[in-house]
C-alpha cells in the first residue's frame, strides 16, 4: 500500500510556545496553518523529505494512492500540484479566459496547467530562464522573457488588448527584475525596512483588466512598500491568496491523475539519493544544468536503513 501525506496540516492551529505567539503570530494575526519544514512559523514541524517522517493527525492526513500508479504521478499531490491548482482556482477562471501567471517554476507550471484544465483559452508565462519558459510553452503557454521586453505590463496589454483576466503572482518574495524598483527593494532589504521585493505582485495588480482577478500562491514573509494599492481599488481588482488548503485537493486531483487529465511527473528534471540533497538544493536555487524539480528516493544508496 502506498500513501501521499499533505505537507501542510490543516487539520488543526499550529502548536506554539508564548513566545513564538507573541512574534510570528503577532506578525500574522493568527497561526494560519502547521506545515512540514516550515520553521517555528508554521508551527515547527519537521521536514518531510526522510526516510521516515512523523505525520500528526494520520487518522485523515495521508491519502491511500490506488495500486499500479507510479509514484512519480502521484508524489507532488504532496504539496506543488495542489498548491498550483489552488493558485489557478483563486483566480476565477472562466472558459475563455487570458490568464498571466508570473514565474516559471514547478508551481507556476502547475498553475498554468491548471488555468487550461478550469477553461482558461490563453496562458502567458512570463519568466527569464530559456528552460523554464520552453517547459511552460510545451505544457500551451504563450511566454514572454521579461529581461528581453522593455515593460512586462505594457507587453501584456500589446498581447491582450485589455490586460489579462486573470493574474496570478507564482513568484512571491524573492523577485527578480532589471528596474529601478528592484534594486530599491533590495536596499531596502538590506536595511531591513522591508522584508520581501513584490515586484510581481506590483505588476500583476497593474497589468490585471479592470474587474478581474489577481491570484497570490507565491509566498510573502512580511511587510512591502509601493504596492500600487490606487489600481487595485481603481479599477475593481479582487485579490485572494492564502496557504493551500491540501486536504481540500489532492482527492480531486488524483481522480485527475487517474483519468489522465494531467501527468504531473513531466515537471521532473533531475533525481537523487537523499545525500545528495543538499547539492540538488544548491543546482536548483542557482538555477544550474536546466534544474525544474528534483526527485529524492530516500532509499537509494542510503547509508542507514
Amino acid at each position: 500500500m502506498e500513501i501521499v501525506f499533505s505537507a501542510s496540516v490543516n487539520s488543526g492551529p499550529a502548536v506554539t510556545t508564548p513566545t513564538r505567539i507573541t512574534g510570528w503570530e503577532k506578525l500574522l494575526g493568527s497561526s494560519p496553518s502547521g506545515l512540514f519544514g516550515y520553521t517555528h512559523m508554521m508551527g515547527g514541524y519537521a521536514g518531510g523529505q526522510a526516510q521516515y517522517a512523523r505525520v500528526p493527525f494520520a487518522d485523515v492526513g495521508p491519502l491511500k494512492i490506488p495500486e499500479g500508479i507510479p509514484d512519480d504521478k502521484v508524489v507532488f499531490l504532496s504539496d506543488i500540484f495542489p498548491t498550483g491548482y489552488f493558485g489557478a482556482l483563486n483566480a476565477d477562471i472562466k472558459p475563455g479566459d487570458t490568464v498571466a501567471i508570473w514565474g516559471c517554476g514547478p508551481v507556476a507550471q502547475f498553475a498554468m496547467r491548471s488555468a487550461f484544465m478550469l477553461g482558461a483559452e490563453r496562458v502567458i508565462a512570463i519568466d527569464r530562464f530559456d528552460y523554464r519558459l520552453r517547459l511552460a510553452e510545451e505544457g500551451g503557454a504563450e511566454t514572454i522573457n521579461y529581461e528581453q521586453v522593455g515593460d512586462v505590463v505594457e507587453t501584456l496589454k500589446d498581447m491582450t488588448g485589455k490586460g489579462p483576466d486573470s493574474c496570478i503572482d507564482a513568484v512571491g518574495m524573492e523577485a527578480h527584475d532589471n528596474s529601478v524598483m528592484y534594486f530599491v527593494d533590495r536596499a531596502k532589504q538590506a536595511m531591513k525596512t522591508e522584508t520581501d521585493r513584490p515586484i510581481a505582485l506590483r505588476q500583476a495588480i497593474k497589468a490585471c483588466r479592470k474587474g478581474g482577478t489577481v491570484s497570490v500562491p507565491g509566498v510573502y514573509g512580511g511587510f512591502d512598500d509601493k504596492i500600487p494599492m490606487g489600481a487595485f481599488m481603481n479599477k475593481g481588482l479582487a485579490m485572494k491568496t492564502g496557504q493551500t488548503h491540501m486536504m481540500r485537493f489532492m482527492k480531486p486531483l488524483l481522480d485527475r491523475v487517474e483519468n489522465g487529465d494531467i501527468d504531473p511527473s513531466f515537471v521532473i528534471s533531475h533525481r537523487a539519493p537523499i545525500d545528495q540533497a543538499p547539492e540538488m538544493y544548491r543546482i536548483f536555487c542557482d538555477k544550474k544544468d536546466n534544474c525544474t524539480k528534483v526527485v529524492l528516493d530516500p532509499w537509494a544508496d542510503a547509508k542507514a536503513a
